[in-house]
């Protein structure tokens, strides 16, 4: 395609197209002001070098239409370039810029060396129907270098993310958890919330929430792969921010441990665990907030503990038929939380305050001076207080089927 003698005159002048390529790219291309000016400036007048060297090779050799298409070398350069891109955190405008730039001062200075060395008007034409084809194809080489060095270096953030929120989970010591934040480049915030949720609403959850909360992914420790339950580590949720953290979580049965300082979110998450193994859940929509729950927690702490205790304190009732103990069991609850004012338990068990009246007879009579002694209130309190899953049914009583 180039005779030799144009070909000669080109590659001689390459050194300095090359130069005067950086250079134009430094004044048109603001971003790259700062690499040019180190070690990637010489790094980048090499790339253009090889690029346009590799281009004459194959013009000069007779290559025809194939003379756009880049020799290998030139290709991995604009390909590695791209990954370098990706890895200092800019997108592909500057350097599709920069390529734009190039291919115009490149052109302006090949094309006259070209013409000092008497190419014809056709093949001056297709010269630079060549050199731009070229110039696309390394272009394209450098998009794909740029885009698979984001899809490698996300991936292996992604796994350091995960990494990371494991263990929080399992209370790894703070300095390795330091040390898993610094190379997952996560910012720790003040606190981590632990949200557990079904893996399918998992997605819409994270568009609503600080992008810094972390999905340990699969494997999470203590949680039963069949329940297909996920977990979120939300950060900074805690004080005022607590009630819009409940509120994004609506509808998604969702349950909220407590705020923690990030490197102890292992007590959130515990929590939050707890509730769901006690089947703790909330009328209605509403996430499960555990902060609200903390007398129900307490008091399922030990299952076997608190069945026991009702047994011993609801014993006086056992010789009594099963509607009487229930009807009694729950007045004396009532009775309890309420301080004794007739009319409120009257009214949350929809009966006369004169029945109410009559029930605590029968309830002294078989409890006698225990009603007044602070240590069985407190136990009866304790016994009685809790209405299982969540409220709504009545207080198991020992005997009652």
């Amino acid at each position: 395609m180039l005779p030799p003698t144009a070909a000669a005159a080109m590659r001689a002048d390459l050194p300095s197209v090359a130069e005067r390529t950086v250079a134009a790219i430094v004044v048109e291309v603001p971003s790259y002001a700062d690499a040019f000016a180190g070690g990637m400036g010489a790094t980048i007048e090499n790339a253009v070098r090889l690029a346009l060297g590799g281009f004459l090779e194959l013009a000069a050799a007779g290559g025809g239409a194939d003379a756009g298409t880049p020799i290998e070398p030139a290709r991995d350069g604009a390909y590695a370039l791209g990954r370098g891109e990706a890895r200092s955190g800019r997108s592909m405008d500057a350097l599709l810029g920069a390529y734009r730039v190039g291919a115009r001062v490149a052109w302006r200075h090949l094309s006259a060396s070209a013409v000092a060395a008497g190419l014809t008007a056709g093949q001056l034409a297709r010269f630079a129907e060549l050199v731009f084809a070229y110039i696309d194809q390394l272009s394209a080489a450098s998009v794909a270098g740029h885009a698979d060095e984001l899809a490698t270096s996300g991936r292996v953030r992604q796994r350091q993310l995960e990494r990371l929120g494991r263990q929080l989970l399992v209370g790894a010591p703070a300095d390795d958890l330091t040390d898993a934040a610094a190379r997952a480049d996560w910012a720790p915030p003040g606190t981590l919330t632990a949200v557990l949720l079904p893996q399918s609403r998992a997605r819409g959850a994270l568009a609503l929430l600080d992008p810094r909360t972390l999905q340990p992914g699969d494997d999470v420790p203590q949680l039963d792969p069949a329940s297909d339950l996920t977990v979120l580590l939300v950060p900074d949720a805690g004080g005022g921010a607590r009630p819009a953290l409940v509120r994004a979580l609506d509808g998604r049965e969702a349950v909220v441990g407590p705020p923690r300082p990030w490197q102890e979110v292992q007590a959130s998450y515990a929590r939050a665990l707890r509730a769901v193994r006690l089947g703790l859940t909330c009328d209605g929509p509403a996430a499960l907030d555990t902060e609200r729950r903390l007398a129900e927690l307490v008091l399922r702490a030990d299952e076997d503990a608190l069945a026991d205790l009702r047994a011993q304190v609801l014993a006086p009732l056992a010789d009594l038929a099963a509607a009487t103990r229930e009807k009694l069991a729950d007045t004396l609850r009532a009775w309890l939380l309420h301080s004794g004012r007739r009319d409120r338990v009257a009214a949350e068990l929809f009966v006369h305050p004169q029945t109410v009246r009559y029930r605590m007879g029968q309830l002294r009579d078989r409890y006698g001076d225990r009603l007044e002694d602070p240590q069985a209130v407190l136990e009866l309190t304790l016994a009685l207080g809790v209405r299982g899953g969540g409220g709504g049914h009545r207080a198991s009583v020992p005997g009652a089927s």
